[in-house]
């Protein structure tokens, strides 16, 4: 098959796709804004205002127009839009807190349009409505999508790192991914792309992966797949992730990428302390009764410590003392060895069970924030003990100090408390390089998302070591400075 004919069809295919996909997305969001519509000219507007005469028709629709576009900054932000992409339970989840969110920034504008505390009965059955519509549609919809877009064949071309892990990733979407093939970079530059042309024309393959291969041999087989329009999918090393944040610079008629001696500029810094400050102020003054209630109740289970106080490192290694409702016995590491907890952990209480799923054991670290121990958003703080194990095989484990210690981080919203430490670093890697205050404000809204989905919560599997074996973690090492 000719290439500019493989291309063509390629791009009509994947054109046709996100058509259908913004389509599909758009109904949805379409139906939900027209029941808020419904609802505002049959009900809301006659708690506004006395003389109806006063909203003229573009009123209606203005107002209409402002609840459609806070819904779909909402889903797009927590992934409502993703059809096709997440799984119908995520996708369902996330669709249905943009709809909460929405709706509660314009039960708020409501009421300060109608000077008083919305009428909330008319308003939370048009929630409730929405709600189910949302997991009726999408749960339909999805399965629609996946039917008519079958999942895409992969071409797994890896390095001597176990490719394992990244087998029962792909494994775990079989609705949109299947990895029919795995071959080893050992057979040759020549012969793997040989090999991806003829399954690509024969229609065997559909994208190929690029897993944890050296830069010389990546270069020459992602040149290849480019210049041929192959979707590539691809492992970054670390060197990849910090060039995602470079400044791109013109000297003279040559490009350069710059890289900064700083993370964080000085007006950024104070920035971001301000808005450690107030918020912290701002929840601790909320949240005082749910602490309240929480420290009697783990004081009433054993008599032991309500505080868990655990020496951690922040910017620059900088040591403090992280505070936390404890959820353990207080016996649990009485060996005195560092682990994560794990999956069924016999250490946790019944209390620290509930705590640890609602994310109430981390409300003391509010009082970290305000003294200037931790922000809101950072990489979460290690125990030293663990940042010397993790960088006697990985060294660029300490880039994560770089900047303060945070709350949660672009590794809690995008990553799991199980996700391995060299992914963590990576991620933490994109927060650190592509700073901005409104990637804080992103993250602290989407952090509300992760309090509630299970996932995120899940502990370390019993197999899952501290830090990485030696033999296995130099394999890794080596792999990433070539």
């Amino acid at each position: 098959m000719d290439d500019s004919t493989s291309f063509n069809k390629l791009q009509k295919i994947e054109s046709f796709k996100r058509l259908i996909n913004l389509a599909l997305v758009l109904g949805c969001i379409g139906l939900e804004i027209a029941i808020f519509g419904y609802n505002w000219y049959f009900h809301f507007r006659y708690s506004i205002v006395e003389d109806l005469r006063t909203i003229w028709f573009r009123g209606h629709i203005l107002e209409i127009s402002i609840y459609g576009v806070i819904l779909l900054s909402f889903s797009s932000m927590y992934g409502g839009m993703r059809l096709g992409y997440l799984k119908n339970s995520e996708i369902i989840f996330s669709q249905m807190f943009a709809t909460l969110m929405a709706n509660v920034l314009i039960y708020a504008e409501l009421s300060v349009m109608a000077f008083q505390l919305f009428v909330p009965d008319v308003f939370i059955t048009m929630t409730l409505e929405q709600l189910v519509l949302v997991m009726i549609y999408i749960f339909v919809v999805n399965n629609i999508y996946r039917r008519i877009f079958p999942p895409r064949k992969l071409l797994l071309i890896h390095g001597d790192r176990p490719i394992e892990e990244i087998i029962a990733k792909f494994d775990s979407r079989k609705d949109k991914y299947v990895v029919y093939d795995s071959v080893s970079v050992k057979a040759g530059t020549k012969a793997l792309c040989d090999r991806i042309i003829r399954d690509y024309d024969a229609g065997r393959c559909s994208a190929v992966v690029l897993w944890d291969i050296s830069n010389e041999e990546r270069n020459k087989i992602f040149k290849f797949c480019y210049a041929h329009s192959i979707r590539t999918y691809i492992m970054p090393k670390i060197t990849d992730v910090i060039l995602l944040g470079s400044e791109e610079l013109h000297v003279f008629d040559a490009p350069i990428l710059l890289t900064r001696e700083y993370s964080l500029a000085m007006e950024e810094r104070i920035v971001k302390r301000t808005i450690d400050i107030v918020f912290s102020l701002v929840l601790i003054v909320v949240t005082s009764p749910i602490m309240l209630m929480t420290a009697i109740a783990v004081k009433l289970y054993d008599g032991g410590p309500v505080l868990y106080k655990q020496t951690r490192c922040t910017r620059n290694m900088r040591r403090f003392k992280i505070l936390k409702f404890r959820s353990m016995k207080t016996n649990a590491e009485k060996d005195g060895v560092a682990r994560l907890s794990s999956k069924n952990d016999d250490r946790v209480t019944p209390i620290g069970k509930f705590i640890r799923k609602c994310r109430i054991d981390e409300l003391p670290q509010l009082f970290n924030i305000l003294k200037g121990e931790m922000s809101f958003i950072g990489p979460r703080p290690e125990r030293p003990e663990i940042i010397e194990q993790y960088v006697e095989v990985m060294p660029e484990f300490v880039f994560r100090t770089k900047v303060k210690a945070g709350l949660a981080g672009f590794a809690q919203v995008y990553g799991k408390y199980n996700t391995s430490p060299y992914d963590k670093l990576k991620l933490d890697l994109t927060y650190i390089e592509q700073y901005s205050l409104w990637l804080d404000l992103k993250l602290m809204l989407l952090t509300l998302k992760i309090l509630f989905w299970p996932d995120s919560t899940e502990g370390v599997e019993a197999e899952q070591i501290t830090a990485l074996k030696a033999d296995y973690a130099k394999k890794r090492h080596k792999a990433n400075d070539e």
